[in-house]
C-alpha cells in the first residue's frame, strides 16, 4: 500500500511512497502528463533495467519514450553531460509539452531535473528514484543541478517535479554501504524536525525494520519546507544542516566519499559548532555523535581545515563575504550562524578531526 505525501507551492505535486510505486508511470499520461507525446527516461547503466521497465510503461500509455543513459553517480553531473542530454532531445525532436524521466539515485535525479529546467526553459520532469538517498533528499523539492570545478551543485535552477514514484521494492538490491549513505539524509531530518525518526533509528540504526515510516517521515519534513520555501531564502535552508562542511569533504575527495558519508560528518561538526556558540547543550551535540556512529557512518574526517573552509567559503548559503551555518538551538529548532567566531569554527573542526 502506497503514501501520497503532498507538495505544497506554486507547482504542487505527490510524493507516492510505497512498493511498487513506479508502476504509475502508466497512468501519469492521463494526469500530470496529459498532452504529452514523448518521454526521455535518462538512467546509468546500473538502473538499465528499471529504466526499460519505465520505457515500457510510458509505451504502453502511448508515449513514444526512449532511454538515454548517463555515466554513474557523480560523474553525470557536469556541463558536458547535460549537453549531450540536450543534444538527444533536440535529435528526438522534444518540444515543450513532452517530458523527462529521472531514474536512479540522486545524481540521476539532479542532472535530469536540471536538463528538464534548461530545455526549451522548461520541460515536465517526473523522478523515480532508486537510492535512498535519492528517496529522501535529490528526488523532492525541485533543486536541480550540475558540479563544477569550484564546488557542488553551483549551477541550477528551481524546477519542481510533476511527480516523484518512491518504490521502496527498489532498496531490496541497493548495496548496505549506498543505504546508509541514505540514512545520513533521514537523520537529519530527524535532528532539524521531527524527533520520531531519532527513536526510530535509536532502536534500529541500521533503518531496515522501519524504512518506510522512516522515507515517508523523512519526506514530509522536506515536503514542509518546500512548500513554504521553494527558493531557499528561510526555512528551506535548515534542510541544508551538516552539509556546509559535507559538500567542502566531498569536493576535496574528489567525490570519492559518498554524500551522505560527508555529511554525517558535517552534521556532528555542525552540532559542535552550536555547542561552542552557546546555542546547543553538549548532550544533544553528543546525542549525534552517538546516534550517526550507532549508524555505522563516519564521525571524522583527516583532511586540512583551511582548504575545506575556503570551499565553505563558496558554499551556496554564502552571501557575499559571510560564512553561514545551520546550527541547532536544541533539537528540532535549527537556525541560522552568520560569520562564526574562528575559534569555534577551530574547537568544532578539533572535535572531528581525525588523524591522517
Amino acid at each position: 500500500m502506497s503514501t501520497r505525501v503532498p507538495v505544497a507551492g506554486d507547482r504542487p505535486y505527490d510524493v507516492v511512497v510505497g512498493p511498487g510505486a513506479r508502476q504509475e508511470l502508466a497512468l501519469l499520461p492521463q494526469t500530470v502528463l496529459a498532452g504529452a507525446t514523448r518521454a526521455a527516461v535518462v538512467h546509468t547503466a546500473s538502473t538499465a533495467a528499471l529504466a526499460g521497465e519505465a520505457v515500457a510503461l510510458l509505451q504502453s500509455a502511448g508515449l513514444a519514450a526512449e532511454a538515454l543513459v548517463v555515466p554513474d553517480g557523480e560523474a553525470a553531473k557536469t556541463a558536458e553531460v547535460a549537453a549531450g542530454l540536450w543534444a538527444q532531445l533536440g535529435s528526438l525532436g522534444f518540444t515543450r509539452t513532452d517530458a523527462v524521466v529521472g531514474v536512479g539515485g540522486g545524481a540521476v535525479t539532479d542532472l535530469a531535473g536540471f536538463v528538464a529546467a534548461t530545455w526549451l526553459r522548461g520541460v515536465r520532469v517526473v523522478q523515480v528514484p532508486t537510492t535512498l538517498l535519492g528517496m529522501v533528499d535529490a528526488a523532492v523539492g525541485g533543486k536541480t543541478g550540475i558540479n563544477t570545478a569550484a564546488g557542488k551543485n553551483l549551477v541550477g535552477a528551481f524546477h519542481p517535479p510533476v511527480a516523484v514514484l518512491v518504490d521502496t521494492e527498489t532498496l531490496d538490491a541497493l548495496p548496505a554501504a549506498e543505504f546508509r549513505s541514505g540514512l545520513a539524509e533521514v537523520v537529519k531530518c530527524g535532528f532539524i524536525a521531527d524527533g520520531a525518526i531519532l527513536d526510530l533509528l535509536a532502536a534500529d540504526p541500521a533503518g531496515r525494520t522501519s524504512t518506510t515510516e522512516l522515507i515517508t517521515r523523512a519526506v514530509q519534513v522536506k515536503a514542509d519546507a518546500v512548500g513554504e520555501d521553494l527558493y531557499d531564502t528561510g526555512r528551506r535552508e535548515f534542510l541544508n544542516y551538516g552539509h556546509t562542511l559535507g559538500h567542502a569533504i566531498e569536493k576535496a575527495e574528489h567525490f570519492g566519499w559518498r554524500h551522505g558519508e560527508a555529511v554525517a560528518v558535517g552534521l556532528v561538526f555542525a552540532a559542535e559548532l552550536g555547542v561552542a556558540a552557546g546555542r546547543l547543550p553538549r548532550a544533544d551535540a553528543d546525542r549525534h555523535r552517538e546516534l550517526v556512529a550507532a549508524m555505522g557512518l563516519p564521525v571524522s574526517y583527516a583532511g586540512d581545515f583551511d582548504r575545506l573552509r575556503a570551499t565553505m567559503a563558496v558554499d551556496k548559503k554564502s552571501r557575499g563575504a559571510s560564512l553561514r551555518f545551520v546550527v541547532l538551538d536544541g533539537l528540532g529548532a535549527p537556525g541560522i550562524l552568520t560569520d562564526p567566531d574562528e575559534a569555534w569554527l577551530r574547537t568544532a573542526w578539533a572535535a572531528v578531526e581525525a588523524t591522517p
